[in-house]
């Protein structure tokens, strides 16, 4: 049996709030009332929530319009229902652009009040289990800022919401730009440490002579340029969580030191004789294979097996195609907003484009391709024309086509080709990690040819390439 509807009376008139209280209440619902605009503001700003509201307009001290406004302030979905013997259209017009539902003429009938009081009730009914469904498609379709409908998200979800709240070590493994760094994030945020640091490592951008220092930590004099004690990683985690990412890039050497951590929950800082223990949940990721990395020597079984007690997988792109349409709505309504662009959704032959292409890059890619188009698009529908040649046909996961759709309305040859030069360079210094040298070798060309090419699109460089 569902709960009777609340309603709320206001009137200064005796007689008329009597009147409404004893028909309503034969009609089912819960009322209360209240003797004018004050009491009722009293009411709603005493946490009083109510599914509809009647409230006389003309009222000394706190008028309808007040009361009207106290409720929308507090309790959006509450329907209210105006009641005037001042009718006029400039009120109703007024009432209504704040946000009332309908408006009422005195005096009224018992059925016309019973009509519209009904309506309200639908309208605020069919609110609620609007905002609940929404939330209920949230829940189901994103976690912890991952989003995901398809089987293998969901599935990845499970498993990250019934290992969270255990110190189990995690081991995440995908291809590049899958989304680890998330599923490590979401892990610890689903954790009982999630009021503790969550300390990044990313153990293939420190250099191999100072890994160890900035895992462990070191005192001072332990090297040259070590002026004072440092506190490692590991000790930074402590009671929270180290993500320890790219974790196949750590070497040999220090991989048996991690191993030691990982038993015995002791760090030594370089150049002491102390450990001092620690309290930290261990999560690592890589893009490696590492059972291969075993057999070939470069990675330790036993560091395997302490890290991989459970062992995320996370899919690629192209093997959960039904994520892409909302990763890419939700990408678009972040950069739109950072960009301050009312760019609302995507024409339905970019989104065919954006649904057919591979994803080499995966989530990461596929966010570089949306901001893009946020940046170039000047429409309120995202275009074909803002999306990148590779989406396009020009360039492919499988090499390069010579074939460009040529669009209805023609198209700026000179601005086209520009347009696939520039993306061909920045998918170049992706591929290298912002590295000149490398990227000018993918492309085939000399470091003169793609540094002035890169001067000519205002592309960035890296200070590490040398002529």
């Amino acid at each position: 049996m569902s709960q009777p509807s609340r309603i709320l009376v206001v009137d200064d008139e005796q007689s008329l709030r009597e009147f409404l209280e004893i028909f309503l209440r034969k009609a089912g619902h819960e009322v209360h009332v209240a003797d004018g605009g004050v009491e009722a503001v009293a009411l709603i700003e005493a946490g009083e929530e109510f599914d509809l509201v009647l409230t006389d307009l003309k009222m000394p001290d706190v008028d309808g319009m007040g009361v009207l406004d106290s409720v929308k302030g507090s309790f959006p979905d509450t329907q209210v229902l105006m009641m005037t013997a001042y009718a006029s259209a400039e009120t109703a017009i007024e009432a209504m652009k704040r946000g009332a539902y309908d408006y009422v003429q005195k005096p009224f009938n018992v059925d016309e009040i019973a009509v519209v009081v009904s309506k309200g009730l639908e309208q605020r009914r069919l609110l609620v289990e609007n905002r609940e469904l929404r939330a209920q498609v949230r829940r189901q379709h994103s976690y912890h800022n991952l989003i995901g409908r398809s089987p293998r998200m969901q599935q990845v979800f499970d498993l990250i919401s019934r290992v969270a709240q255990t110190r189990t070590s995690v081991l995440i493994t995908g291809e590049s730009g899958t989304g680890k760094s998330l599923i490590a994030r979401a892990l610890h945020s689903a954790s009982e440490r999630k009021e503790s640091p969550l300390v990044t490592v990313n153990c293939g951008a420190i250099p191999e002579h100072l890994l160890e220092s900035e895992l462990f930590g070191h005192v001072k004099g332990a090297f040259t340029g070590a002026h004072a004690d440092k506190l490692g990683m590991f000790a930074a985690a402590d009671q929270g969580t180290i993500f320890l990412d790219e974790i196949g890039d750590v070497p040999m050497h220090l991989q048996v030191k991690l191993l030691r951590v990982l038993q015995e929950r002791l760090v030594r800082p370089v150049g002491s004789h102390e450990e001092r223990p620690v309290n930290v949940r261990v999560i690592a990721a890589t893009n490696q294979d590492l059972d291969s990395a075993i057999r070939q020597g470069t990675f330790r079984e036993d560091l395997y097996y302490r890290l991989n007690v459970i062992h995320i997988e996370v899919p690629s792109l192209r093997e959960r195609r039904s994520d892409i349409a909302p990763i890419a709505q939700s990408f678009l309504k972040r950069f739109s907003d950072e960009m301050g662009k009312e760019i609302t959704d995507f024409e339905p032959t970019a989104m065919e484009a954006i649904l057919a292409y591979d994803y080499p890059g995966n989530v990461r890619e596929l966010e570089n391709v949306i901001e893009r188009a946020v940046t170039f698009e000047t429409h309120p529908l995202v275009t074909r024309t803002s999306l990148p040649p590779a989406l396009l046909g020009v360039a492919r996961a499988d090499g390069v086509s010579a074939h460009i759709e040529l669009p209805d309305e023609g198209l700026d040859l000179e601005a086209a080709l520009a347009d696939l030069e520039r993306d061909l360079l920045m998918q170049a210094l992706n591929h290298t990690d912002g590295n000149r040298t490398e990227a000018a070798r993918l492309l085939k060309i000399s470091f003169r040819s793609i540094r002035y090419k890169l001067e000519k699109y205002e592309l960035g460089a890296d200070p590490r390439d040398e002529d």
